[in-house]
């Protein structure tokens, strides 16, 4: 049967359809692939037939003030692999293996996938490791050179810190890619990195650079050069003193900073525990987190008796007392009802220098109170308490200061002695080198300048003063009362044969879950040298130290010491001439081995008095150690073998002075090791210990004296 013509056009107008429909489909397919995924696809196959190399930029050097390296870049290696040109992805993974450290299986599972054109196999490969992999490229067997096959190896930048562990959380670290992550490497890395370039060159199938390729150069441009005030020396100084603190102490935590009166530069800066940098423990974030922060500036504490300082000052600026003025001491003063009692004995009749030197508690309440809540607040925002000094480190914190409106009298009671505000180390620091320098509260530093490629400098650190909360005469005046703390005072385990050097000791209180501790302190020691015009400054800090007593005379004064003379011979101070007899000064004898009852006879004979840390009857250590000059009535730590119970020849039994005139009872009490404080004159009425009481040798014995009748 013939189609009819209406049959013809309706298979027409069907066939026609059906091409048109397909003709749609083509197209949409067509405009999806040349319009909507062209560039998708155009990267896709340029990534194909092209091969981008990523030029690393030398990352800047971190110097110290005179120049020497403290963070640097050196030459590692990464090793690649071009999986399409593995013939032995098995054999290659179990050479390449022991060489790497690494996993075999994780290694095969990288090379056999030939959906990649370049996998990167390990970073950051030191020279030895990369010269054995190219001793095998170049002289191994056949077998050997075939399986490595597709291996090649490019430079790359690692990190390298000649000191290990050395200001660790003040230059921080970088990511294994060489990203600042913490410390300076953190804030100042856009200085530091430079800026990356790039070679693209075509490649073919397999991923081999075709001959007479053409590509794209783009150059890199290393970082800055970025030079620290810290000078490596004291900085060395400081870290040394800080490992034996945590050692002969068996402290928790040591912090150190020193710093320039005068300018506001950091001249060290420590906190302890630390890491090296150069090996991170990269694998357990919590503890690294840890230890990257900076509790020399982070972290908050009551100063405890260090800020007797700033007390003082504001008192004497006021003109709420002066030189002349006397105070007594009874042991403790009662403040809205409640008892604030002074750290040892009572310290009856003293001068306003000697209650600096005794750092006694009731003194520095009644000063904190004639100051009152205004006044004291005045100066405590003057010295900058309660918010950051502005330094140009990472991290720092902003102490801790109860608001104005909501302290108590008795608040402003135990701030006047260093209680009821906390405060961070470089906080206390500055505050107490506006005390010393003249009066000016300055801005610390630690970045001194920072310079290009060329030499130029592009950043550069400037003394800023901030405030003057005290004037020059006030100034002098502390000078001198500082020195004398040193001289007479608790501060004599910093004293230094020929140098003019003062400062304040302290012990804090730590509170342990949410209570006082009785039985751990924080004990702290800030100091000056010289002190008609002082050049340096240094804080240290020991942060629960496991012996008793655990005062900052004790702990951290000895180690501020060192970190003084170290550091003045360094600057090239010269000794003052006259100075050597304004102290006397003896020679530390070598007890160690000794028993306890002989030890204590050979530091009594030259002049020391001594504190026991552990129990036994055999001294198995000292601090100092033998042959350290210090200053006549210093103490000497004498740490005990613990193997047996100290028997009653270890403390001193007190003496019954009661009715003796004030040169007996001197005498006697001098004949038992002991010293002692007078308190009025004529017969002896009182003492404190009382009679038959077992002390420490050398303790001071308080005893009243009276007229009779």
């Amino acid at each position: 049967m013939v189609p009819t013509g209406n049959v013809i056009r309706r298979r027409t107008a069907l066939t026609m359809g059906i091409f048109l429909i397909l003709f749609l489909i083509l197209f949409s397919r067509l405009f999806v692939l040349q319009v909507v995924q062209a560039r998708s696809l155009q990267e896709k196959a340029q990534a194909q037939w092209t091969s981008e190399t990523i030029i690393q930029p030398m990352r800047g050097a971190i110097l110290d003030r005179n120049g020497s390296v403290l963070a640097m870049s050196a030459t590692a290696y990464t090793l690649s692999v071009s999986p399409r040109q593995v013939s032995d992805a098995s054999m290659l993974s179990s050479l390449l293996s022991p060489l790497l450290d690494m996993d075999e299986g994780e290694i095969y599972k990288k090379v056999s996938d030939k959906s990649k054109g370049s996998v990167i196999i390990k970073r950051q490969l030191d020279r030895n490791t990369a010269q054995q992999i190219k001793l095998m490229m170049a002289n191994g067997e056949k077998s050997v050179k075939d399986a490595l096959d597709g291996a090649y190896l490019e430079e790359d930048k690692r990190r390298y810190y000649p000191n290990g562990a050395f200001a660790s959380q003040l230059l921080g670290l970088t990511t294994i890619d060489g990203v600042g992550q913490s410390g300076l490497e953190g804030s100042l890395n856009n200085y530091l990195s430079g800026r990356t370039g790039y070679v693209v060159s075509e490649i073919d199938g397999k991923g081999r650079e075709l001959n007479n390729s053409s590509g794209d150069y783009i150059e890199s441009k290393d970082g800055c050069t970025v030079y620290l005030t810290i000078d490596q020396a004291i900085q060395s100084y400081a870290e040394k003193a800080a490992r034996e603190a945590m050692e002969v102490n068996s402290a928790q935590g040591v912090r150190i900073i020193v710093m320039d009166p005068d300018t506001g530069e950091i001249l060290a800066m420590v906190s302890k525990p630390d890491y090296d940098p150069n090996d991170p423990p990269r694998g357990d974030v919590k503890s690294l987190t840890e230890l990257m922060r900076n509790r020399s500036i982070a972290d908050s504490y009551e100063p405890g008796s260090t800020f007797k300082i700033i007390t003082m000052a504001a008192c004497i600026e006021e003109k709420l007392t002066n030189l002349s003025e006397w105070f007594y001491c009874s042991g403790s003063i009662y403040v809205e009802g409640g008892r604030v009692r002074c750290w040892g004995n009572p310290h009856g009749a003293q001068s306003l220098t000697e209650a600096l030197e005794n750092s006694c508690n009731p003194v520095f309440v009644e000063l904190g109170l004639r100051l009152g809540t205004e006044t004291f607040y005045d100066y405590l925002e003057a010295f900058g308490f309660g918010r950051k000094t502005g330094a140009d480190i990472p991290g720092e914190g902003s102490g801790i200061v109860i608001g104005r409106e909501y302290v108590k009298r008795v608040d402003i009671a135990r701030i006047g002695f260093g209680q009821s505000i906390a405060v961070t180390p470089l906080q206390l620091l500055t505050a107490a080198c506006a005390v010393v320098n003249g009066g000016n509260l300055l801005e610390p530093y630690v970045v001194k300048e920072i310079r290009d490629l060329e030499g130029n400098v592009v950043e550069k650190g400037e003394i800023k003063v901030v405030a003057n909360p005290i004037s020059p005469e006030t100034s002098g005046i502390l000078r001198s009362m500082l020195e004398s703390v040193v001289e007479n005072g608790g501060g004599k385990n910093a004293y230094i044969e020929g140098y003019r050097v003062g400062g304040k000791t302290g012990t804090a209180q730590v509170y342990v879950d949410g209570v006082v501790s009785s039985d751990t302190h924080i004990g702290s020691f800030i100091g000056f040298a010289p002190m008609d015009d002082p050049e340096i400054a240094v804080l240290v800090i020991v942060d629960r130290a496991d012996m008793n007593p655990d005062y900052g005379s004790v702990t951290a004064a000895p180690f501020a010491r060192d970190i003084l003379r170290q550091s003045l011979v360094h600057m090239g101070i010269e000794r003052e001439a006259g100075t050597d007899g304004m102290v006397q000064m003896n020679a530390v004898p070598d007890v160690s081995g000794e028993t306890l009852s002989s030890a204590s006879k050979r530091l009594k004979a030259e002049g020391f008095t001594y504190v026991l840390s552990g129990r036994g009857k055999t001294v198995k250590d000292q601090l100092p150690k033998a042959g350290v000059s210090m200053a006549k009535g210093s103490i000497v730590m004498l740490y005990m073998d613990g193997n047996t119970e100290i028997d009653e020849n270890a403390y001193v039994s007190v003496p019954d002075v009661v009715g003796m005139s004030v040169m007996e009872a001197n005498r006697v009490i001098a004949s038992y090791g002991l010293t002692m404080r007078v308190n009025g004159s004529g017969i002896a009425v009182s003492q404190t210990p009382e009679a038959s009481e077992k002390v420490f040798p050398g303790a001071e014995i308080n005893v009243d004296f009276a007229l009779p009748g």
